[in-house]
């Protein structure tokens, strides 16, 4: 498998662009993760993967999307942008995802990437303005991951994302990426109008053969005002879902991604170990992008990135209230302790709709990646070894007690349908605590 995989990297992708990736977003970025433990060690945190929503717009009506994309467009400008990633360059950065919204609504966001060619960008997209003249751009550029997302077949896709033709408009973005041999990924939100299309090793065969290089299968998260909680899946179907992803990365020639697990399957959440923290497109910095609230912003002058990020009492006791928690997400299993925090700090609703906080405190509990007892270890030595030095918790659950504070009992049943009587599920929560 290895082997194979090498030989398509070798021969299916430009050469330059392969080194720019193996560079940047492998050395370099390698680098930026030590320096996060050194950092770590001495009571600081700056993320060495910073994810940016360059804007709110999209062309898209998702069901389940927490952006407000309908509402007034808001974006990052490019001297915001260029100060933010200089900053963060500064601490050793040099991998940025970029979200949105669509970010290729931004009109000037090839032009702000240009500007540092020596990080490395992926960009999260539906892939519909990618045409082959973009594609030309990203691949003069070099330092740029384009990733793709396919919601299921023709049908699924338009339902899912709420546009008629949207499936064929994608592929045709992928297409043009695979047309300049561009480092391309396909990425898919795991629901069950998609599970069973998607999550198949005839799908990943499928991606192979077009040429796509890596794969990210998300698992659905119900948040925002409509958050269709009827498409989440069950705790069996999540944990399918990790069986099939160690399967294929131990016999597939394809880059199998996931940010919830280390090496061993211990479950984890990115922002809890402070490896990522999240920017919308006004400017605030938030914990991750399904939590929509701030008590900074990269617009306030005085202060560099790393003072806000590291100075915020927010961000700094939502890592200790994740972590002493759950393995797992805590939006979705204690939004109880979520919305209590956001309250004690002032956090603002950093939401163009500004009932953020109301969702939050009407959501349901529900299973997330954590399953204490269900743990599946990478089959892959590449990625176990991976993992372990580069994306494991850092230390930060190693002295918790997770089977009290995880609530298990109550987590175990699946309640995307079944609605949450704050008195009598905190009772149940309390009581698992003992």
């Amino acid at each position: 498998m290895y082997f194979r995989l090498a030989k398509r990297l070798l021969t299916e992708s430009d050469k330059r662009l392969l080194w720019k990736l193996s560079y940047n977003m492998g050395v370099k970025a390698a680098l930026s993760v030590q320096r996060h433990k050194r950092r770590m060690k001495r009571g600081e945190y700056f993320p060495p993967f910073l994810y940016i929503s360059v804007i709110n717009s999209c062309n898209l009506r998702c069901q389940g999307c927490w952006v407000d994309v309908a509402h007034k467009q808001q974006r990052i400008e490019p001297a915001a942008f260029h100060r933010l990633i200089n900053e963060s360059k500064a601490e050793g950065n040099v991998f940025f995802g970029i979200v949105g919204g669509e970010p290729f609504m931004h009109g000037d966001l090839l032009d702000m990437l240009a500007e540092h060619p020596d990080c490395y960008f992926q960009i999260f997209t539906n892939g519909h303005f990618i045409t082959p003249e973009v594609a030309k751009r990203i691949r003069q550029l070099g330092n740029i991951t384009p990733l793709i997302s396919v919601e299921g077949n023709e049908i699924v896709s338009d339902q899912r994302r709420g546009r008629a033709g949207v499936y064929e408009k994608t592929l045709n973005g992928i297409q043009s990426c695979l047309d300049q041999k561009i480092f391309t990924g396909v990425c898919t939100s795991l629901c069950q109008t998609n599970i069973d299309d998607l999550l198949q090793e005839r799908w990943v065969d499928r991606l192979i053969e077009m040429g796509v290089m890596y794969t990210w299968f998300h698992v659905y998260r119900p948040m925002g005002p409509q958050a269709s909680p009827e498409l989440c899946l069950t705790p069996e179907q999540q944990l399918r879902a990790r069986k099939f992803v160690v399967e294929m990365r131990a016999k597939k020639p394809i880059i199998i991604v996931d940010a919830y697990f280390d090496g061993e399957g211990g479950a984890l959440c990115p922002a809890a170990t402070g490896i990522t923290h999240h920017i919308n497109p006004w400017g605030d910095v938030e914990p991750c992008p399904i939590i929509q609230f701030s008590t900074d912003s990269i617009h306030e002058e005085g202060r560099t990135i790393k003072e806000k990020i590291n100075g915020s009492a927010f961000l700094r006791e939502f890592r200790e209230l994740a972590a002493d928690t759950t393995r797992g997400c805590i939006v979705l299993e204690r939004p109880d302790l979520l919305a209590n925090l956001v309250e004690k700090h002032g956090a603002k609703d950093v939401t163009a709709r500004k009932t953020a906080l109301p969702e939050l405190k009407a959501m349901r509990v529900r299973t997330s990646q954590y399953n204490p007892g269900s743990e599946v270890p990478e089959k892959s030595w590449a990625y176990r070894i991976a993992k372990r030095f580069f994306f494991n918790d850092f230390g930060v659950y190693r002295k918790r007690d997770h089977g009290k504070a995880s609530a298990p009992a109550v987590l175990a049943r699946d309640e995307a349908t079944e609605p949450m009587d704050a008195a009598t599920d905190l009772v149940q929560l309390e009581t698992t605590h003992v």
